[in-house]
C-alpha cells in the first residue's frame, strides 16, 4: 500500500506542476492577448485603418485675376487627369504599355513619367496624361483591373482666355520644379501648378489658397471604395488688377506687328492702365506644356517675346529726356524761359562736333521751341551749362535709373550715369562731350518704358511723386497704399515744359503736330524721340539723309514718344517705344495718340464696359513724317 500511495502522490504533484505551468501559459497569453486587444487597441486600430482608409490633399483653386472692371483675364476650367501611384504597381513599364494601349501616351511622356517615378517618393502620385476627352476617362474606367495603381482625378486647369494680350503682366503657370520643392506635401501633387513669371509670379502665395483633405476607403489593390470625409480647402484669394481689358487689347493691336512696348498711367492715381509689350506669347501653352520646338522658337526669336519690354526693355530714350535736360538746368537758372540759342545744324566742344538732326540747323530758339521742334543744339547748350550731375539727379527725381517698385519680379532699373557712376562702374573720369550726348537721351542713359510713363505722369501731375501700381485690389478689397508726395518742383519750371509739349502737338512746326487729338476738351502734349542704336560716320552724314528703311532691322533707330492728356487738367500719361522703327514722330506718336484719346473715350471711372475706340484720323495706323 505505501507503495501505491507513493506512486499517487507523485502522479499528483506532477499533475500539479502541469497545470500550475498551464496556468501560468495561458496567464502569458491573457496578458498578452490584453495588451493587444485592449491596451494597444488604438495603435492597431491605427494599423488596420491605414491599409483599409487613405488620406488624400486636396489642392485648391487658384484664385482668379480680373481686370478693373472685374472681367476675367486668368480662371480655372475643370481637367480630368490620368494618374499613377509607384508602390501600387508591380512594373511600371508594364503598366504604361497597357496605358499606352487604352489612350495616347507619347514617347517623350512615358520618359517624364518614369524620370518622376524614379524622383518621386513611390506613394505620390504621378500624372500620366491632362486634360483627358471623356471618352479616354471612359476607356480607362473599363481597362481598370488592368491598370493597377492607375487612376483618374477631377482637377483644374489654369486658363487665360486673352492669351498674348496678358501674358507679360499675368505671366503663366507650369509645373513644379525639383528646386522648388520645399517640403510642402501641397508642391508634390500631381498636376499643381505655380506662377513662373507675372503676376502669377508675384502673387503666387496669395493666389495658391490652402490645401483640403479627402478620406477615402480602398480594397486590397489600393481601389477606392467610397469617400468617408471630404473637407474643402481654402481657395486662392482673387486679384483685380489696375489694367483695363480695353486699352490692353488695343495697345496690343496698335502695336501691331512692331516690337515694343506701351505704358498708359492714370496720372491722378498712379495706375496703370496698359502695359503691353509685343510680341507676346500665349501662357495657356506653358500650362499644357511646352514642346522642344516650340520652347526654341520662342527663345531664338530675335524680336525676344518673352522679355516684358515694358519694365525690363532698356533703351536710350533719345529726345524725349529733353524735359529733364530742361527742367534740371531750370532749377538752378543755367537756363532761363529768355534763355535764346541759334542752332546752325551743329555745335563744337573743343575739336568734337555734336550735330542737331536738322541737317540746316532750327535758327534762334528758346525753351519752348526748342522742346516742340526737338533742338538738339539748344539742349547741347543746356546740358553743357547745368553739367551731367544736376541732369542726374533731376532724372532721379522724376523716376528714372531706377525700380518704380511696380508689383512684377523681372522690372529693370536702367542708367542714369553720373561722374561717380562712371568712375565706380567703368574706372575713368567723365567727359564733357558726354554731357551732351546724355542731355539729349544718348550715351549711357537707359531707360524702361514704365519709367518713361511715370517720369511723364510726374511732370503732368505738377510734380507729385506718382508711384506706379498695378494691383488694384487683394482678397477682402483692401486698397493697396500709395505714397504720393511733392518732388519739390517749381510749378512755373513745369508749366514751361509742359507747354513746350504741348507745342510738339500744336505747333507749326511741332515734331507730332500730325498726330494730335483735334476733339475739344481732348488735346494732348507730347515729346517725340528716335534713339540711335549704331553710330553714325561722318561719310554717311556727308552723303546726306539716311534713311532708315534703307538700313537692316536691328540698324534702325529706335522711335519714342511720351505724353499726355487732356492738357488742360492731365489725367492720362503715356509712353511708346517701337524698336527700330525709325522716327519717334512716325511710327510712336500716331500709336499714344490712339490710346490716349481711347482713354478718355471710355471715362474709366464710371464706364461699365465697353469697346476702346481708335481716334478716327489714326485708326487705319497712318504714319506721318516728323523727326523727335
Amino acid at each position: 500500500m505505501s507503495r501505491d500511495g507513493d506512486r499517487q502522490r507523485l502522479f499528483t504533484r506532477r499533475a500539479l506542476l502541469m497545470a500550475c505551468g498551464q496556468s501560468a501559459l495561458l496567464s502569458v497569453l491573457g496578458g498578452r492577448l490584453y495588451y493587444l486587444q485592449i491596451v494597444e487597441a488604438d495603435h492597431y486600430a491605427t494599423l488596420a485603418d491605414d491599409n483599409r482608409i487613405n488620406l488624400r490633399l486636396l489642392p485648391p483653386p487658384r484664385g482668379r485675376i480680373n481686370d478693373r472692371r472685374g472681367r476675367p483675364l486668368a480662371v480655372n476650367r475643370q481637367n480630368y487627369r490620368a494618374v499613377l501611384i509607384a508602390e501600387q504597381i508591380g512594373n511600371v513599364e508594364d503598366v504604361l504599355d497597357v496605358l499606352g494601349r487604352v489612350i495616347a501616351v507619347s514617347e517623350a511622356d512615358r520618359q517624364r513619367i518614369l524620370n518622376e517615378v524614379r524622383r518621386k517618393r513611390k506613394f505620390v502620385p504621378v500624372t500620366a496624361r491632362e486634360d483627358l476627352a471623356w471618352d479616354e476617362v471612359a476607356r480607362i474606367a473599363v481597362n481598370a483591373p488592368d491598370l493597377p495603381g492607375v487612376a483618374v482625378e477631377e482637377g483644374q486647369s489654369r486658363v487665360y482666355p486673352h492669351g498674348p494680350d496678358f501674358a507679360h503682366v499675368l505671366g503663366y503657370v507650369a509645373a513644379v520644379s525639383e528646386g522648388e520643392l520645399t517640403g510642402d506635401p501641397l508642391l508634390e501633387l500631381p498636376g499643381f501648378r505655380t506662377g513662373k513669371s507675372g503676376i502669377e509670379q508675384s502673387c503666387d502665395l496669395i493666389l495658391r489658397g490652402k490645401a483640403g483633405r479627402s478620406q477615402v476607403e480602398v480594397n486590397a489593390i489600393g481601389r477606392v471604395i467610397r469617400e468617408l470625409k471630404h473637407e474643402d480647402g481654402e481657395p486662392g484669394a482673387d486679384i483685380n488688377l489696375s489694367l483695363d481689358l480695353d486699352l490692353q487689347r488695343l495697345s496690343g493691336e496698335r502695336l501691331g506687328d512692331e516690337s515694343g512696348a506701351v505704358v498708359l498711367l492714370d496720372v491722378l492715381s498712379g495706375e496703370v492702365l496698359a502695359l503691353a509689350s509685343n510680341p507676346a506669347f500665349d501662357p495657356n501653352a506653358f500650362n499644357r506644356g511646352l514642346s522642344v520646338g516650340a520652347w526654341r522658337a520662342l527663345i531664338s526669336d530675335p524680336k525676344a517675346p518673352l522679355t516684358n519690354k515694358a519694365i525690363s526693355g532698356l533703351y536710350a530714350p533719345g529726345s524725349t529726356f529733353k524735359p529733364v535736360t530742361a527742367l534740371a538746368a531750370l532749377r538752378d537758372g543755367d537756363i532761363t524761359p529768355e534763355t535764346k540759342v541759334t542752332c546752325y545744324g551743329r555745335t563744337r566742344l573743343g575739336d568734337a562736333t555734336f550735330h542737331c538732326w536738322k541737317r540746316g540747323g532750327h535758327g534762334v530758339m528758346n525753351l519752348q521751341s526748342a522742346i516742340a521742334e526737338s533742338c538738339d543744339v539748344y539742349f547741347y547748350e543746356a546740358a553743357r551749362r547745368c553739367g551731367i550731375d544736376k541732369i542726374a539727379a533731376m532724372a532721379s527725381r522724376l523716376g528714372l535709373g531706377a525700380p518704380t517698385g511696380i508689383e512684377l519680379a523681372a522690372e529693370r532699373g536702367g542708367v542714369v550715369p553720373s561722374r561717380d557712376w562712371k568712375l565706380a562702374n567703368l574706372g575713368v573720369p567723365w567727359q564733357k562731350g558726354e554731357t551732351l550726348i546724355a542731355g539729349i537721351g544718348q550715351g549711357f542713359v537707359l531707360t524702361t518704358p514704365l519709367q518713361l510713363a511715370v517720369m511723364t505722369a510726374r511732370i503732368a501731375g505738377g510734380g507729385d511723386r506718382i508711384v506706379p501700381r498695378l494691383i488694384d485690389v487683394v482678397a477682402a478689397r483692401q486698397e493697396v497704399p500709395t505714397e504720393v508726395r511733392s518732388l519739390g518742383l517749381d510749378p512755373q519750371h513745369l508749366e514751361l515744359v509742359r507747354d513746350g509739349m504741348a507745342g510738339v502737338m500744336t505747333g507749326p512746326r511741332g515734331t507730332a503736330r500730325h498726330a494730335a487729338i483735334r476733339e475739344p476738351g481732348m488735346k494732348m502734349a507730347g515729346k517725340t524721340g528716335t534713339a540711335q542704336v549704331r553710330r553714325i560716320t561722318r561719310a554717311e552724314r556727308d552723303a546726306g539723309v539716311i534713311r532708315n528703311e534703307d538700313l537692316p532691322w536691328r540698324r534702325r533707330d529706335h522711335a519714342l514718344f511720351i505724353g499726355f492728356a487732356p492738357v488742360q487738367a492731365p489725367r492720362y500719361a503715356v509712353a511708346v517705344v517701337v524698336e527700330h522703327g525709325g522716327s519717334g514722330s512716325a511710327a510712336a506718336a500716331p500709336i499714344a495718340s490712339d490710346i490716349l484719346y481711347a482713354a478718355q473715350t471710355l471715362r474709366l471711372e464710371t464706364a461699365p464696359t465697353g469697346q476702346a475706340a481708335a481716334h478716327p484720323a489714326h485708326a487705319a495706323g497712318r504714319r506721318g513724317v516728323g523727326q523727335g
